[in-house]
């Protein structure tokens, strides 16, 4: 299974800069913000886990910076 640590790093910077919930980025994709937290923070690492991360940064065209 791949890492998505720098998704989820750059999934939770998006959030911050643009301020969005994770409560409203949980209620869009159709999931539970407790779900959406563990997603995010890493302590969720399933397939549907990491698709999920995928789908976020499609979504929103988030990118790295560098």
């Amino acid at each position: 299974m791949s890492t998505t640590l720098a998704g989820r790093e750059l999934i939770k910077q998006y959030l911050k800069d643009e301020e969005i919930s994770i409560t409203s980025l949980a209620t869009t994709f159709g999931v539970g913000k407790m779900y959406m937290s563990q997603v995010l923070d890493g302590s969720r690492k399933s397939a549907a886990a990491n698709e999920l991360i995928l789908k976020i940064i499609e979504t929103f065209k988030i990118r790295s910076s560098t």
